[in-house]
């Protein structure tokens, strides 16, 4: 697969949904995190991003104007020892018990399902880095409807190792905007990694939809020290 821009894949797309980049800077020494949300109704662009312990959590910027809370509200980032885990809904804590309790990151999802929306179905798609010894690897995956039809399920868990220098590997709940909204198909798509985190968050915050973005979280964890760097963007009270 070809290395792509990531700024260009999203300048390209109004409405990628939820995203996840997983990667490695070029110089080698960082694993690197993205993740974003979009909103298309006034429920879903009602949030913000805030922290929470070594990860974040989803918080109505105006808890008066929140109308339905259960798809909306949630850890997207947990961390549990050498593993931090990202995901667009609340199998966050699935996957941090399941590892928890010694059980793979897949095995963890298969007690989860797409997301109840129809007629969206919209994917659930998670990701787990796993810090080891001075390196790490990473794998992503995506819990969808059988092409739209509910009585299916399709699962699919794509694993790196090792991580490589300068690439990632992206993937969003959606192909583009429409309605019903299509799921993502195929592989996380092949990206490429600046080494600074400030260059990365202004890249993808500038390149998503002005009118549909929301909230932006990246992370820099340093190899060597296990440190991490984060930037957290929020269209509402900038």
């Amino acid at each position: 697969m070809k290395k792509q821009d990531l700024g260009a894949i999203l300048r390209e797309n109004a409405y990628p949904g939820r995203g996840i980049m997983i990667g490695r800077t070029g110089d080698g020494k960082h694993a690197a995190i993205v993740y974003f949300i979009m909103g298309r109704s006034s429920n879903s662009r009602n949030r913000i991003f805030v922290p929470d312990g070594e990860g974040i959590r989803t918080k109505a910027y105006d808890e008066s104007k929140l109308e339905d809370p259960s798809l909306i509200i949630y850890s997207p980032v947990r961390v549990l020892g050498g593993k931090t885990i990202v995901t667009n809904g609340d199998q966050t804590d699935t996957i941090y018990d399941g590892l928890d309790h010694q059980m793979t990151f897949e095995q963890s999802l298969r007690a989860r399902r797409y997301e109840p929306d129809g007629p969206n179905y919209t994917p659930r798609i998670s990701g787990v880095v796993h810090l080891t010894g001075g390196d790490f690897n990473y794998a992503i995956s995506i819990l969808k409807s059988a092409d739209g039809d509910p009585a299916a399920d399709h699962r699919y868990t794509f694993a790196y190792s090792p991580a490589l220098p300068g690439e990632g590997h992206f993937i969003s709940t959606y192909l583009h905007d429409g309605n019903p909204l299509p799921s993502f198909e195929g592989e996380p798509l092949r990206v490429g990694v600046p080494d600074d985190l400030d260059e990365l968050t202004a890249m993808v915050w500038n390149s998503l939809d002005e009118d549909n973005k929301v909230s932006l979280f990246t992370r820099f964890i340093d190899l060597e020290s296990g440190e991490t760097l984060s930037r957290i963007v929020n269209k509402l009270g900038q």
